[in-house]
């Protein structure tokens, strides 16, 4: 497997991360939110213990369940029941992909962290490698997609199109085409469990806390079994939070359009005096009638983004926990 490093490390510094190598961590935690995996989970713990044996730690492997309707958590009970490395967490709702890896995350106890998906597209095969770069200085690795299979054309386009321009809006660097696939060192987690906002986009939380950081390069497979939880609908809700938590991007461009309009409504006021100075009179019932459309259409879409920010203010200012737990089985470590 080729490994492609940040350009902001040096090559000295690399080389300085490989003679100071960290030690094997002695306590590995995996984490894996779970939605309507009932097809995919007894593949997932096959390939996934095969890999688990060949690590030379102390494991705990969460699974959360996030209020699933088909037989996912009955299935869940029996892995923890077969195998003592699995804790199983049952959420008294669907709480969505974000807030049930954050639970999961608040869960852990082990030096080093692994997010996974059931899917199988984020193979647990890849963990012995992400491990070796943590031992190399690294407290995050990330998995990068080379190449994405079995995803239609619509939705390769739109991971395009929004990794190129939320890297262009934000502040803060987030790789491209990554997901939530990665690893995380306990320091850099103990960060981003302190930030407890509502509205979560992790993969770009994870690289707002900072840490030294690297990719690790990989073809994302089809997924084993099941539909995917992630179509177009729910991809632009979440890419719509990743925007609207680390850019106030939405408001200038609203901003900016309210100027242009008004600009382009002074402009007419003065050609319509003008025009009366001049003697020439018209009805202008059509264009009295588009310029208003258009003033309310500008307006109503400038209200709408203030009120997304506005609404994302209430929801943090309520307090409430960011998820509820139902059932807690298997206590690994």
């Amino acid at each position: 497997m080729d490994y492609v490093y940040n350009q902001k490390y040096s090559r000295a510094n690399f080389y300085e991360n490989e003679i100071l190598m960290r030690q094997y961590p002695g306590t590995i935690s995996i984490v894996v939110p779970c939605y309507n995996e009932e097809e995919v989970l007894p593949l997932f713990h096959s390939r996934l213990s095969v890999v688990a044996d060949s690590l030379k730690a102390k494991l705990e492997i969460i699974l959360v369940d996030d209020g699933s309707k088909d037989r996912t958590w009955e299935i869940l009970n029996e892995i923890a029941q077969k195998d003592k490395r699995f804790k199983v967490i049952k959420l008294s709702r669907n709480f969505g992909h974000q807030l049930a890896l954050t639970c999961g995350l608040d869960q852990t106890k082990g030096e080093v962290i692994i997010i996974l998906d059931a899917d199988l597209q984020d193979p647990p095969e890849l963990i012995p490698e992400m491990i070796s770069k943590w031992q190399e200085g690294f407290e995050v690795v990330y998995g990068q997609r080379s190449k994405r299979h079995g995803e239609s054309i619509l939705k390769k386009l739109f991971a395009f199109m929004f990794y190129r321009t939320i890297s262009r809006i934000t502040k803060i660097h987030i790789p491209q085409d990554t997901g939530d696939f990665r690893l995380i060192g306990r320091k850099a987690l103990n960060s981003l469990l302190s930030l407890r906002e509502r509205h979560r986009f992790i993969r770009g939380m994870v690289s707002w806390v900072g840490y030294p950081q690297c990719p690790l390069v990989y073809e994302r497979p089809e997924r084993a079994a099941g539909e995917t939880k992630y179509p177009v609908r729910k991809s632009l809700l979440l890419a719509f939070d990743a925007i609207t938590s680390f850019s106030y991007a939405p408001l200038r461009i609203a901003s900016y359009l309210g100027a242009f309009v008004s600009g382009l409504a002074f402009l007419y006021i003065a050609v319509v005096i003008a025009l009366f100075f001049y003697g020439i009179n018209f009805s202008g019932y059509t264009s009295m009638m588009a310029s208003i459309l258009m003033l309310g259409g500008v307006q109503l879409m400038v209200l709408g983004i203030m009120g997304e920010y506005v609404g994302r203010i209430f929801e943090q200012g309520q307090g409430r926990p960011l998820y509820l737990v139902d059932e807690i089985k298997g206590e690994p470590l």
